[in-house]
């Protein structure tokens, strides 16, 4: 014989707000994908500029996102593509905000200043996008080199350091015979030491680049260094 159990009316209530949240979590993922893939690739930045390609685990990504392995897999195919993907976003980021700093509209001199002061906050203020930029340097480029993308978002960084060191030579400000790659790969290094090796310069010599001091010293010292490699 069936027996029919009666639900009360509070226990029915419950169990179709519960349902109703599930739906609507399940909803939110599905109907907004860009917004999903966003949070994963916030979380996975984390786990990859921790631990590194090897020891990131998918698993931990989806708890933090509460998402699934298998919505990851569906967005992003695998772990490299996730680790891929990250690297990219965090290009895409960096070369988003420098277009608007609108260098153009400054004189040579000023948006060269601009310029290695915004890569200088940009690098201190996101010690992930380095450890991954290290992360991936050990690896080779290995992953960057499968990118589709990566060549063409940092065009536009170059271009902005060629408009305005044209305009400086042109001005007669900054000297002839430089190029632009170079002249990032100077900003890159400068910027970038402070906060690969901190914790190495830091403890060898005593020092600590981490003081709101030290950094302001170190910003204008690189500032004023890059202005003088470059004026006439």
């Amino acid at each position: 014989m069936n027996q029919v159990v009666h639900l009360s009316p509070k226990k029915t209530q419950k169990t179709k707000t519960t349902n109703a949240k599930v739906t609507a979590r399940a909803l939110t993922r599905t109907n907004d994908p860009e917004r999903t893939m966003a949070g994963i690739l916030e979380v996975a930045t984390v786990e990859f500029a921790k631990k590194g390609l090897d020891g990131a685990r998918i698993d931990e990504i989806a708890a933090a996102t509460k998402t699934s392995k298998r919505m990851i897999y569906y967005y992003f195919i695998s772990k490299e593509g996730l680790y891929r993907a990250v690297l990219e976003d965090m290009y895409r980021r960096m070369r988003s905000i420098e277009s608007g700093l609108h260098l153009t509209d400054l004189p040579p001199v000023e948006a060269l200043q601009k310029l290695v002061g915004f890569t200088f906050d940009h690098h201190h203020d996101n010690e992930n996008f380095i450890r991954l930029v290290m992360s991936e340097n050990m690896q080779r480029g290995a992953y960057l080199s499968q990118s589709k993308s990566i060549q063409d978002l940092n065009v536009p960084a170059i271009a902005a350091i060629q408009e305005l060191y044209d305009r400086g030579v042109a001005s007669g400000v900054f000297r002839t015979g430089l190029d632009p790659v170079d002249i990032h790969a100077s900003i890159s290094a400068l910027t970038f030491f402070n906060v690969s090796n901190q914790h190495t310069f830091g403890l060898i010599f005593n020092h600590d680049p981490a003081s709101p001091k030290a950094i302001a010293v170190r910003r204008k010292n690189i500032i004023d260094m890059v202005l003088r490699f470059m004026l006439a």
